[in-house]
């Protein structure tokens, strides 16, 4: 949760200013126009409503959450679209104070957008009833953006990129590194990833690499490395996700906490007014009851980690009744008492909770459902990986979300990324391997908390 407190009329002056930073996806500007009923989704400047009106909400959300912030009325939005919206690289708006009618308590406000050379965008010219009295709200986190934010104060995170032999492991790893959030070290032959590295165009001239002669070879290193304390993270390559994992799990690597390793994909879903994590879709394939105990548990200090201080936790199956022939809701229910019973702790968790009784309210009222997890779901629990992976599949394709995966479990953050992950998706996922191990280190409970047994 963020708390937002507004400015009031009398404390606004002329020149205050506010911005915020925004990366758009193809799918966001897809969103938009397909609501406009537009068929030339990159129209040129001026002739897109779906532009207008994408730079009119983020100036709008301005105006809501910062300037002057809650308690603010908007009047009239004069939109100039002057430039194509940049996708994939961060979009800045921004506004500012131009004047203010005491008589009327309305402040004019000049919106400009930018794209990341400071080109323009857009400009505006917004018309604001503003507050009297001070006003504060308290606002779910949602796009992922902010995980990048949060970073911002924090050292960047010596990372094992694990034999990144392709151009798009290369360049999940440079991205993450030119955001701050990493200090890569590769993992790989150094002759092909200079080689691929050169044909990408990327700088790798100040990244150290160690040499490898296999896949093998640099998963193994790397988890040595990560063991002994000399790098923080470990980031999967081009190699199969098996490959990548196997040393991580051995005893020589010292990288075993004694829990499972599961998979926790973070996701921002423009129909869900809060971000949600989905587990295991990536590693466990069909989880027994004590295996999902120990998922619950890494979702829940992932989830902690990540600034939810109480994740509600729904494990999902078909229905919400209990059926002795349907696996899924027997674990639901037993993994419900288990956190009442304190073998589960940090979070909140229901089940069996069928989808849409854990993520709306409605749903669960309609089926006379009660629980405390009905619509207010952090933490979704699937069945098995062949549910979790639609689920994740669903959102990321399907819905425009935004995403962000760990593997957690180990001693340190595991950055698994996918070759079908944008780049936005990589460094996100970098970002919440940052804060994963800043939470890790000033509370160890969140990867080893005391449960009953």
């Amino acid at each position: 949760m963020t708390t937002v407190t507004n400015k009031t009329f009398d404390e606004i002056v002329q020149g205050d200013a506010a911005s915020v930073a925004r990366t758009l996806q193809t799918g966001d500007v897809r969103a938009w126009a397909a609501a406009f009923g537009e068929w030339n989704v990159f129209s040129a400047p001026g002739e897109s409503q779906a532009a207008a009106s994408i730079v009119t909400s983020m100036l709008t959300a301005l105006v809501g959450s910062n300037l002057p912030g809650p308690g603010s009325v908007v009047r009239a939005v004069s939109v100039q679209v002057k430039g194509v919206l940049p996708i994939d690289v961060a979009m800045t708006a921004r506004l500012v104070v131009r004047e203010k009618r005491p008589e009327q308590g309305i402040v004019i406000l000049d919106g400009l957008c930018t794209g990341p050379d400071g080109h323009v965008i857009a400009t505006a010219t917004l018309e604001v009833l503003a507050p009297i009295t001070r006003q504060q709200r308290e606002v779910v986190a949602h796009r992922l953006d902010g995980l990048i934010e949060r970073c911002k104060n924090l050292k960047p995170m010596l990372t094992g990129v694990v034999h990144p032999c392709s151009a798009d492991a290369l360049i999940g790893a440079v991205e993450a590194a030119e955001a701050g959030l990493i200090l890569p070290v590769f993992y790989g032959p150094e002759t092909e990833i200079r080689k691929i590295a050169d044909k990408a165009n990327l700088d790798i001239g100040k990244v150290r690499i160690v040499s490898t002669e296999s896949a093998e070879g640099s998963a193994l290193q790397a988890a040595m490395a990560a063991g002994t304390g000399e790098i923080a993270a470990l980031m999967k390559g081009s190699l199969h996700t098996d490959v990548f994992l196997h040393p991580i799990m051995q005893k020589e690597t010292r990288l075993r906490s004694g829990r499972l390793l599961s998979h926790c994909a973070l996701f921002s879903v423009a129909t869900y007014a809060r971000r949600v994590i989905v587990s295991d879709a990536a590693l466990n394939i069909v989880p027994d009851t004590d295996q999902k105990r120990d998922i619950c548990q890494n979702a829940i200090g992932f989830a902690r980690a990540l600034g939810i201080d109480v994740p509600k936790v729904a494990v999902l199956a078909a229905i919400e009744m209990i059926n002795t022939k349907m696996s899924a809701t027997l674990d639901g229910a037993i993994l419900s008492k288990m956190a009442d019973r304190g073998q589960i702790v940090g979070g909140i968790v229901d089940g069996p909770l069928d989808l849409d009784a854990a993520v709306d309210a409605d749903a669960a009222r309609i089926k006379h459902i009660a629980s405390p997890i009905a619509g207010l779901a952090d933490i979704l629990i699937v069945p098995n990986i062949e549910a979790g992976n639609m689920v994740y599949k669903n959102l990321v394709f399907m819905a425009d979300a935004q995403t962000a995966g760990l593997v957690v479990g180990a001693r340190v953050p595991v950055i698994l990324t996918s070759r079908a992950d944008t780049a936005a998706a990589r460094r996100f996922s970098a970002a919440a391997a940052v804060l994963y191990a800043d939470a890790l280190a000033r509370d160890p409970t969140i990867l080893r908390p005391e449960t009953a047994e």
